[in-house]
C-alpha cells in the first residue's frame, strides 16, 4: 500500500503534554514530506494557532481546522468552510454567561471573545492564540465556523449533559477534557479529509491518520490506516486500526518510521 496523504491531529497526538513537538517527530515528518507525501494538520484549533505548528514543521500546504469546518492553506486562502451566524447561538451564549463559562467564537481565520479571565488568557497563550476582543460577540456579523466553551472538566461534563439532546441544529463535540466545540451538524474531521482527498484524487486506502480524542474518530474511521495514540479514550482506540505509543513518546515518529523506513 502506498501512503500519499498523512493527516495528523495536533494536541495530544503530534504535541506532547507540554505542547512541544519532539525532535524525532520533527525530523521524521520533514523526511517523509520531502519524499512528496502530503502531510496535513487536522485539528480542532483555528488557523491562528495551527499555523505556528505548520511553520515549525516547515510544511507548506493545507490545514484542516476547527474540527473540519474549515480547509485553508498556509497563505490563508479558504478552500472550504461550513458556516453559521451568531444569531443561532443566542440561547447557548446566555447559558454560558449565566454560569460564567468562558467561550470564544471563530471565523475560519479569526478568534473573537468579549470577556477574558486570567485562566483563559493562560490557556490561549499555551495554544498560541491571540483572540480579538470585542464588546459583545452577539454584534459580530461575520460567518462563523465554530463556537468553543472552555472550563474545568466537571463543568464541560455538565455542558455535554445539558446541550446535545436539546440542540439539533449543531454538533457538540468534546475536543479535550476542558473544551466543548460547537459546529454545524455535518462537520467532522473525517468529512473534511474526504473532501480534501477528492480534490487531490487520493483514495482513502492511501491515507494514514493519527489522533487521540473524540473529535478524531471519523477521521480515523475514514482513513485507510487509522492510528490512535496510547493516551486516547477507549472509544477512539476502538475506532482505530492500530494503537501506538503515547504522545509523550514520539508517537508520530514511531508510526511513520514503520511505514517510511529510512
Amino acid at each position: 500500500m502506498t501512503i500519499k496523504l498523512i493527516a495528523l491531529d495536533i494536541d495530544g497526538t503530534l504535541l506532547d503534554d507540554e505542547h512541544r513537538i519532539g525532535e524525532k517527530n520533527l525530523r521524521t515528518i520533514r523526511r517523509v514530506a520531502d519524499q512528496g507525501v502530503k502531510v496535513v494538520l487536522c485539528t480542532g484549533r483555528g488557523a491562528m494557532s495551527a499555523r505556528p505548528v505548520m511553520e515549525e514543521l516547515a510544511l507548506e500546504g493545507v490545514m484542516i481546522t476547527h474540527n473540519g469546518a474549515s480547509i485553508l492553506d498556509t497563505k490563508d486562502n479558504i478552500l472550504y468552510e461550513d458556516t453559521f451566524q451568531i444569531t443561532e447561538l443566542v440561547e447557548l451564549i446566555a447559558y454560558c454567561r449565566e454560569r460564567g463559562i468562558h467561550y470564544d467564537i471563530n471565523t475560519s481565520l479569526d478568534m473573537i471573545v468579549d470577556r477574558m479571565s486570567d485562566e483563559a488568557r493562560k490557556m490561549y497563550e499555551a495554544y498560541l492564540a491571540d483572540p480579538q476582543m470585542v464588546e459583545d460577540v452577539l454584534q459580530v456579523t461575520s460567518p462563523l465556523v465554530k463556537f468553543c466553551m472552555f472550563g474545568d472538566k466537571p463543568v464541560m461534563d455538565q455542558v455535554e449533559r445539558d446541550w446535545p439532546q436539546r440542540e439539533q441544529k449543531f454538533r457538540f463535540i468534546r475536543s479535550g477534557d476542558y473544551f466543548v466545540d460547537v459546529m454545524k451538524p455535518q462537520v467532522t474531521k473525517g468529512r473534511a479529509l474526504q473532501r480534501l482527498a477528492e480534490i487531490w484524487q487520493i483514495e482513502r486506502t492511501e491515507i494514514l491518520a493519527m489522533g487521540n480524542f473524540f473529535n478524531d474518530i471519523e477521521m480515523l474511521e475514514f482513513a485507510g490506516i487509522g492510528v490512535a495514540v496510547a493516551n486516547s479514550p477507549d472509544p477512539v482506540k476502538e475506532a482505530a486500526d492500530e494503537i501506538t505509543v503515547s504522545n509523550n513518546e514520539d508517537a508520530v515518529h514511531v508510526v511513520l518510521s514503520r511505514y517510511f523506513p529510512e
